[in-house]
């Protein structure tokens, strides 16, 4: 067994192959913990990517000791004993780094074999967002996440392991998610979590034949949804680019009012939509076309109502201006 500390579950994210220890001057027996130890971070090293190695003193003391770092059989650094960066190749390709430390006249090495493997997670929101839009929606109060493994992992020869082929183990704040692990298991879905609350999502992938792993995990924390309004422009469509807000000024004899709900779950259902003119229930599509009636000018209040479920509500509220004399309503037809 190696005398790395590293654990089972890490040494899979890592990826690593922890080769044994080669200890030159006074070695270690009868199971007293080696002099030094390595520790190796991110958990999850990533192709063409960099991971620092850290020697973890046991028997020696660090701070009065000097260190050579090599990689792949050429020295890297030296001098005194601290974190070193190592900066790694493609994805499969094993990196060999030894560090020697020379404390009190005697001379310690030990060796690890890091392979970085691509696993990249993904999320996608199970919420809404209005058709055509250009951005992402937001994870949902009282919903769910999609998370999806990407995996580009390989041989020491560099042939790419087929994805579906690969088993992947889920956790969600390091506990197990056995429903959705399994051999080509590469997608799960996870629950929001609880508003102002973060949660952390960590996938392990690993080969049929145990040589490879690889690793990856994302932070998924809910936000509030939100309603915004916008114009519907005779040729150009709906204003994406300026949400109205506060007043709005109707110029001619209609406008066409498109509201747009952003990140309400839709998991379950499809988020509901109302419209209210001064009050009044007027509308409950995603449309709204006022037109004033009679002459005169005066004010309106227009709100809109989202809400799936009872935790997501949301509303804006517009003041709308027309006319330009006494009199008169507007209606939302």
């Amino acid at each position: 067994m190696s005398s790395l500390r590293l654990s089972i579950r890490a040494a899979l994210l890592v990826g690593l192959v922890c080769a044994l220890p080669t200890l030159a001057g006074a070695q270690a027996l009868g199971g007293v913990a080696t002099p030094f130890t390595l520790s190796v971070a991110p958990n999850n090293p990533v192709p063409y990517g960099r991971v620092t190695v850290t020697p973890v003193p046991n028997q020696i003391d660090i701070a009065n000791a000097t260190m050579t770092v090599i990689v792949g059989g050429k020295k890297v650094a030296s001098g005194n004993a601290g974190p070193a960066t190592i900066t790694l190749g493609a994805p499969g390709v094993p990196v060999v780094v030894v560090v020697r430390l020379t404390s009190a006249g005697g001379v310690y090495t030990q060796q690890v074999i890091i392979t970085p493997q691509g696993v990249v997670l993904v999320a996608e929101p199970l919420s809404s967002a209005p058709p055509l839009y250009k951005g992402k929606s937001l994870v949902p109060i009282g919903g769910s996440v999609r998370v999806v493994a990407v995996a580009d992992m390989r041989t020491t020869g560099g042939k790419r392991l087929d994805p579906d082929t690969l088993s992947y183990a889920w956790t969600v704040d390091d506990v197990d998610f056995p429903g959705a692990s399994g051999i080509g298991r590469k997608t799960a879905i996870i629950d929001s979590p609880l508003l102002y609350r973060s949660q952390s999502v960590v996938v392990t992938v690993v080969s049929q034949d145990g040589r490879q792993a690889g690793g990856a995990s994302i932070y998924l924390a809910a936000a509030d949804p939100s309603v915004r309004i916008y114009e519907r422009d005779p040729l150009l469509g709906i204003r994406f680019d300026h949400a109205l807000s506060s007043t709005y000024v109707l110029q001619g004899a209609e406008v066409t009012l498109y509201a747009g709900l952003f990140s309400f779950p839709t998991a379950l259902r499809a988020p509901s939509l109302q419209w209210f003119v001064n009050g009044m229930l007027a509308e409950t599509t995603n449309l709204i076309t006022l037109r004033p009636t009679g002459s005169g000018e005066g004010t309106a209040s227009l709100s809109a109502n989202g809400s799936s479920g009872g935790e997501a509500i949301a509303s804006t509220n517009l003041t709308v201006s027309f006319g330009s004399a006494s009199g008169g309503n507007l209606f939302g037809l």
